[in-house]
């Protein structure tokens, strides 16, 4: 999720674990414990872009790297604050939970997280957009509203506990969504007649109204989008796979790598002189009927055997517009 999102979730997690010792301080470094996971991003100025991209959500997400770094955070806010009420192990305690609840959120993305690392097997349930306000808003309001309170007062613990409960309701909310979502999918490809091996349904930006659809078939990929206000058929566009032109490619180590992280959700195509490797399971971003390109792509290059990849992501010309469309899309077909 998006990094306030992460900071309200963690400054909720350290009012609830040590709010009434220490006040809003524990929001403080319950804010802090839960961006901790997020400084992962270093790895894209210290590694190759392969390497950085199966790092990132990785160890840093980790019940290990809870387990771990709970206990050295707390000890050294304990050296700092000299809190003998609330000791090592309050801090620590503070922490762990900041750091684990991240990775916890983080599951229910797209993108989703390594939490059983150093397992490769990556958690991800799909069911809300980096950035949704539905989430975010209610839970900000909560904690703000908890931290003009005394520590010691019972409507402060009631209002951070309802922003708690309210962010997670919403999150279980998104799932019996998600599952909806693909039983309508499911029932329109029976309905136009297609044959398919996979669905991957996801939230559209900033909503759980309208969801991308990916459906796997033999040869091509079929991608299409759903709105709970929908009156029409789903309507879904075709991108051949073009596996026989791209063998040379797909055989190299570096590109099988980028399949194991797109969860096989791929196509390699080729754009003037160069190969590029679309990751199909972020969508599509269009600026205009002529200008649609995946969200995450990479650009290859092979030097002498040795294939480097360079992530190209497609830079929005119109923002304006595009949340335009996106709100008239939500609106239904």
């Amino acid at each position: 999720m998006d990094s306030l999102t992460q900071i309200v979730l963690g400054a909720a997690v350290g009012e609830a674990v040590l709010g009434k010792k220490v006040g809003n301080r524990a929001m403080l470094w319950g804010a802090i414990a839960g961006t901790i996971p997020d400084l992962d991003v270093v790895w894209r100025y210290l590694t190759d872009t392969i390497t950085a991209t199966e790092m990132h959500r990785g160890f840093s997400h980790s019940i290990i790297f809870a387990l771990i770094a709970a206990p050295f955070f707390g000890w050294l806010v304990h050296q700092i604050k000299k809190r003998p009420d609330v000791g090592w192990t309050g801090w620590s305690k503070l922490f762990f939970w900041g750091l684990f609840t991240h990775p916890l959120l983080d599951a229910f993305t797209t993108w989703g997280t390594q939490i059983f690392w150093p397992f490769h097997w990556r958690v991800a349930f799909n069911s809300i957009f980096v950035v949704d306000p539905l989430y975010t808003l209610p839970f900000l309001i909560c904690v703000i509203a908890a931290a003009t309170r005394g520590r010691d007062t019972l409507s402060r613990k009631r209002t951070n506990n309802l922003g708690i409960y309210l962010s997670t309701a919403y999150l279980l909310l998104t799932v019996l969504i998600k599952f909806a979502v693909h039983h309508k999918v499911e029932a329109s490809l029976q309905e136009q007649g297609i044959t398919y091996t996979k669905i991957s349904t996801r939230p559209a930006p900033l909503s759980t109204v309208l969801w991308n659809i990916n459906v796997d078939t033999q040869d091509a990929y079929l991608i299409g989008d759903y709105s709970f206000f929908d009156s029409q058929p789903i309507v879904y566009k075709t991108f051949p796979k073009k596996r026989a032109q791209a063998q040379k490619w797909i055989e190299t180590d570096e590109v099988q790598r980028l399949i194991t992280i797109s969860e096989g959700w791929y196509i390699l195509e080729k754009e003037e002189e160069n190969w590029v490797y679309n990751d199909l399971r972020f969508g599509l971003i269009t600026n205009d009927e002529n200008d649609s390109q995946f969200v995450f792509r990479y650009l290859l290059t092979d030097n002498d055997g040795s294939i480097t990849a360079i992530e190209d992501r497609p830079k929005p010309e119109n923002g304006k517009k595009l949340l335009i469309d996106l709100w008239q899309r939500l609106k239904g077909n």
